[in-house]
């Protein structure tokens, strides 16, 4: 009985102790709000502050949904602070509003322009600021720097404070050095040393001479693509199951610099196996495919010549008309033989016809200029060689700087449909150019041209060159389809005033027009016929001039004309690598006019390539005649070979010469050959720079004259001779160091050469 009015009386104690407390509390849950007041906002509407409340008016107090209030108003980033607090029934919101940025301002930023960073950062004027968008810009603004190599550069935010509650932005930059490379380090490579597989890669090791390139800087994106040229170097030299383990690249403590590391497995090495072809296609033989492939049993496997199979076959069967083939190769791989059997399987589609050609992206270029080119139209039977050709001959016409020729189903299964999508670059060019020559000394020039005037393709030329030896002022014109047929116009107005004292002792004025056209005789071959009318005068004789020259003073009117036939197979009209280009023409003077002549000339010259097209041989000839029509060949006509057309040898250095004042006279008859080798010199491509040696052998002889004085020997002449070529930033340079083996006494040597111009 005792135990239980104890428990009763500690029960009654406790629950005296418990209701001071428990009755405030229900006080409290039970106070109806009877409203909202907002107080600090200075821009933003109580109303709009009040829309992020999850409690109204008339509701009873509830501490969860005041909770979630406060985390709805931070939510917005509209607010730095928030406070909300109860006062009797009231509930009273304080808020401190965040600033809104007045202009966002980069110092610092040298390397890099305001307007990328503009683009790269998401702040702009008159958008709230905010702590953490800050950060994520500068952590943008990071970014953008370590993709250009700049990985020491760091960006500090500074914010100025402006009346209204608006704030400046700076983001003040330390773009820091450029994160170079310092070491590029290669392990699992047995069978190739780390110097070649460093030459198979595009990421560079930081040298003194990379500083027209960014091939040294590190860049994540660039370290992938390296994976995949590994992997290419690879699979072109036999390994199948070559795989790169890991590529890390690590920076230094001091973050100048960078290590990369590739780990790789090289595997076995593989041959072709069994070589074979299933074709659904019965108008090719399979003979016929198989003669195609570049994949043969025995030689070392090679992806790319897997690939390069896949193309020629898919070229050949589009002859056919078939522009959807689908060549599939299957491959066998044979571990214990260390062979691959490849088994091309070709299955046919329909044969197709042409349904539509569009054309886009030219804004300036009409469409006919592009359609023109065009070797397939509307209607015609798909065919995967004049597609290509065609797409050749667009970009031949150098109005652009993209052309992207493809092809989707049309309308029907056997019909297609041809899109060309073109990038117009600028035509117009507006340069003055300076260059030196050891044979034409300082010149300076000044050319207008526009290469698709108004759109049309038409060509218009104004050029005037001034020289310490030449002044030449000319103005030319093209339509390249004279009366819409593909048949090439233009005029040429030119005059040329050329000192030979050094040489001759005498100076030349040319001053006439040339008209020409040009047309495609069949494909690779191109005929040219022009006219011209010039007026040569000769003057100025130096008072050692010869008796042969003496007798040459005065002006002569020729009328001329003449064609020429080029037959080309090169592969690139710049540095052509494989293929040939023969040349034969000739001029008749005598359509009126003092002079009476018929000159032939001809040149043919072949290329092929080395070492898998690093290096290029050449071999070439050149040669001319002239020989007057009932009178002697005049002095302006004769030829004059040496300096760029006979190296080792002086401008005008050779053939038929005054013995007594040493002058040149030229001469009838040339012949010059020419062998040379180009090659790499282990730098980037992307500097432009290429090696040569060459030799040279020719003569040039036979003059009407039959002055005793005058020396003229038929013997060859033979230099050899190292020469560079460097397409630099400040124009091409081309320099030749010659020597000559074979010459005769009177013959004027000239060991080096140097030619140098550029355009701004």
């Amino acid at each position: 009985m005792r135990v239980f009015v104890i428990i009763a009386l500690f029960a009654m104690t406790s629950l005296a102790a418990f209701l001071p407390h428990a009755t405030p509390a229900y006080a409290q849950s039970s106070t109806i709000i009877s409203e909202i007041r907002v107080s600090g906002n200075q821009r933003i509407e109580s109303d709009t502050i009040r829309s992020y409340m999850l409690i109204a008016p008339g509701a009873p107090y509830d501490s969860g949904r005041v909770d979630r209030s406060l985390k709805a108003l931070f939510d917005t980033g509209l607010f730095s602070d928030v406070t909300i607090r109860q006062e009797g029934t009231a509930l009273v919101v304080n808020v401190v509003e965040n600033p809104i940025i007045n202009q966002i301002a980069f110092e610092g930023n040298r390397r890099i322009e305001d307007e990328t960073l503009l683009a790269e950062i998401q702040l702009r004027p008159r958008i709230v600021y905010t702590r953490a968008r800050v950060q994520n810009d500068v952590q943008r603004i990071v970014t953008v720097y370590r993709r250009s190599g700049r990985f020491a550069a760091t960006v500090e935010p500074k914010v100025i404070l402006l009346p209204e509650n608006r704030v400046d932005l700076v983001f003040e930059i330390n773009e820091g050095e450029q994160t170079g490379i310092k070491k590029i380090r290669f392990f699992g490579n047995r069978n190739y040393s780390d110097r070649q597989l460093r030459g198979a890669i595009s990421t560079e090791e930081t040298r003194w001479y990379n500083f027209l390139s960014d091939s040294d800087t590190y860049d994540p994106d660039r370290l992938t693509f390296d994976r995949e040229l590994l992997r290419k170097f690879y699979l072109s030299k036999g390994y199948a199951d070559f795989r790169v383990v890991s590529a890390i690249a690590e920076l230094t403590p001091d973050r100048d610099g960078f290590f990369i590391t590739f780990a790789v497995e090289e595997g076995p090495k593989y041959e072709f196996g069994a070589i074979d072809v299933k074709s659904e296609i019965r108008e090719m033989p399979t003979e016929a495919l198989l003669a195609q492939a570049t994949t043969i049993e025995g030689e070392t496997y090679n992806a790319d010549k897997i690939e390069g199979t896949i193309q020629k076959l898919t070229f050949e069967l589009g002859k056919l008309g078939y522009a959807f083939v689908n060549v599939r190769p299957q491959i066998k791989r044979d571990r214990e033989a260390l062979t691959i059997d490849v088994t091309y399987e070709i299955n046919k589609g329909p044969r197709v016809y042409v349904e539509q050609i569009n054309i886009t992206g030219n804004v300036r270029t009409l469409d006919y200029v592009i359609r023109r080119e065009m070797k397939l139209a509307e209607g015609d039977a798909f065919n995967t060689a004049l597609l290509r050709d065609s797409q050749s001959r667009i970009r031949g016409l150098n109005f652009f700087e993209r052309v992207e020729v493809s092809q989707e189903e049309g309308t029907a299964p056997d019909r297609t449909v041809i899109n060309v999508d073109v990038q117009e670059k600028s035509t117009g060019e507006l340069s003055v150019g300076a260059g030196f020559s050891t044979t034409e000394s300082v010149s300076a020039d000044l050319q207008i041209r526009e290469r698709n005037l108004l759109g049309r393709g038409q060509d218009l030329r104004f050029g005037v060159s001034i020289g310490s030896r030449a002044q030449t002022i000319d103005i030319g014109f093209t339509e390249p389809y004279f009366l819409d047929r593909d048949l090439a116009a233009g005029f040429d107005i030119f005059r040329t005033v050329r000192d030979y004292q050094d040489e001759s002792g005498y100076d030349l004025e040319r001053t006439g027009f040339v008209l020409r056209t040009g047309f495609p005789i069949k494909e690779f071959v191109r005929g040219d016929v022009f006219y011209s009318l010039v007026n040569e005068k000769i003057d100025n004789l130096s008072a050692r001039a010869p008796v042969s020259i003496q007798k040459a003073e005065g002006d002569y009117l020729i009328s001329s004309v003449g064609y020429e036939i080029t037959v080309s197979h090169l592969d690139d009209t710049l540095f052509p690598t494989t293929g040939n280009k023969y040349t034969f023409g000739q001029t008749i003077s005598g359509l009126g006019g003092d002079v009476r002549s018929l000159a032939t000339s001809a040149s043919y010259i072949h290329f092929w390539p080395l070492f898998e097209d690093d290096v290029v041989l050449s071999l070439g000839t050149k040669a001319a005649y002239i020989f007057g029509l009932g009178e002697d060949v005049i002095l302006a006509q004769r030829y004059n070979i040496g300096g760029r057309t006979f190296r080792g040898f002086a401008n005008r250095g050779i053939g038929p010469r005054d013995i007594a004042s040493g002058d040149s006279l030229g001469g009838n008859a040339y012949i010059v050959g020419t062998a040379e080798l180009r090659f790499p010199l282990g730098l980037p491509d992307e500097y432009g720079i290429l090696g040569r040696s060459f030799v040279d052998v020719g003569t040039l002889t036979k003059i009407d004259d039959n002055d005793p004085g005058i020396a003229d020997d038929a013997s060859m002449r033979v230099s050899v001779g190292v020469g560079l070529n460097w397409v630099s930033p400040f124009g091409p340079i081309q320099i030749n160091v010659a020597t000559p083996l074979l010459k005769e006494d009177y013959d004027k040597r000239e060991v080096f050469q140097l030619e140098f111009g550029t355009r701004f």
